[in-house]
């Protein structure tokens, strides 16, 4: 505690010398930059004895590190370059609530109140699209991290800081989806400075919404502000499941049509025309029904346990989780000999092609 306090002293006494050479935070994708912030999220999300074999941070100093809260969730404050704050989520780790928060997976309005406790109720507005939905462990992780979160992006805009990195690899991704838009809609609401620069990577990072909230995201932070790096045999990206039923197409679509034409035909071809629609149609939306009750009510239940005063929100009928953001893609090439060496395809560990190792080998290669 004393080593976080008097670093909060040294971060603030530092910002007040750096704004005559502090630069404003670029747009676009950086290697050096990510690979930075892949050496940073190591420190909270690597055993000590994993955190060994990747290099420290080499522009980023440690100011503030939370304690474990919610759904085993984490996060640090970095100071980068004298200038950028860097909001770091840590990743899943081995306990149990931390896996709660990846497989409460049900989809959530992306716009509604979540009651945490009865002292704290989450206010959100991660989309103003009344489709969009996002992932309802990931969501709840935001509701913990963000009320800690904002006083210190508040301290760190008095003391000068207008730069900000969001980062998280793994689940800390995924929620950082998240993260960022909600400090969208703060600013948006005056909540925060307007002059507030925010830049994200999601690095590793599931799939963190539906198709509605992956535009709105996208459209937010599109200009090079948000980032995705995703290696191609990583399977961590391609989780959750997805599952597209013809109610998640927009309301001007040939679903209507359809409709409509089959109500014209006589009494018999409407039954055989509903009864074709309805087994193209009815195998989708039972996954989805499946989805919401394991993915949803049953993980509810098992988030209860660990907060009680939880209340799990209702569920937002669709299961269309999509790939969401600029996407930077670490290709391994297949005759790369070395790379399948270190990391083997026949391995036992399930992580081998998710770890930073491996994310780190490929950005090397990266042209």
């Amino acid at each position: 505690m004393k080593f976080l306090k008097s670093s909060l002293v040294a971060f603030f006494f530092l910002c007040s010398f750096s704004q005559s050479i502090a630069q404003d935070l670029k747009p676009g994708f950086d290697k050096a930059e990510y690979r930075e912030l892949i050496y940073i999220a190591t420190r909270s999300t690597e055993s000590p004895e994993k955190a060994k074999l990747i290099p420290q941070p080499e522009h980023s100093k440690l100011v503030y590190k939370s304690k474990s809260m919610g759904l085993d969730n984490l996060w640090e404050l970095w100071l980068k370059d004298e200038n950028t704050a860097v909001l770091c989520t840590r990743g899943t780790t081995e306990k149990s609530e931390s896996w709660l928060a990846n497989l409460y997976a049900a989809m959530t309005p992306a716009k509604g109140a979540l009651k945490v406790s009865n002292t704290y109720t989450f206010q959100y507005e991660l989309s103003s699209n009344k489709h969009a939905a996002v992932h309802t462990g990931y969501l709840l992780s935001t509701a913990f991290l963000s009320k800690e979160m904002v006083p210190k992006i508040d301290s760190c805009y008095k003391a000068g800081i207008k730069n900000f990195i969001i980062m998280g690899h793994s689940q800390g991704g995924g929620i950082s989806y998240l993260l960022t838009a909600h400090f969208y809609n703060l600013q948006s609401k005056g909540i925060l400075p307007a002059d507030i620069r925010f830049k994200t990577y999601c690095s590793a990072a599931p799939k963190p919404g539906n198709l509605y909230f992956a535009y709105d995201y996208e459209n937010k932070t599109q200009g090079g502000w948000a980032y995705n790096v995703v290696s191609a045999i990583d399977w961590v990206p391609q989780t959750p499941f997805s599952v597209e039923t013809a109610e998640d197409l927009p309301v001007v679509s040939p679903l209507k049509m359809v409709q409509e034409t089959i109500k014209k035909e006589s009494f018999f071809k409407r039954m055989f025309l509903n009864m074709v629609y309805g087994k193209l149609t009815n195998p989708s939306v039972k996954t989805v029904n499946t989805y919401q009750k394991l993915l949803g009510k049953e993980m509810g239940k098992r988030v209860q346990k660990v907060l009680p005063e939880f209340v799990p929100p209702p569920f937002y009928n669709s299961n269309n989780y999509v790939r969401t953001g600029n996407t930077i893609v670490l290709y391994p090439n297949p005759d790369d000999e070395n790379y399948y060496k270190k990391f083997p395809n026949d391995s036992d560990d399930l992580m081998i092609h998710h770890s930073f190792p491996p994310y780190l080998y490929l950005l090397d290669q990266l042209k």
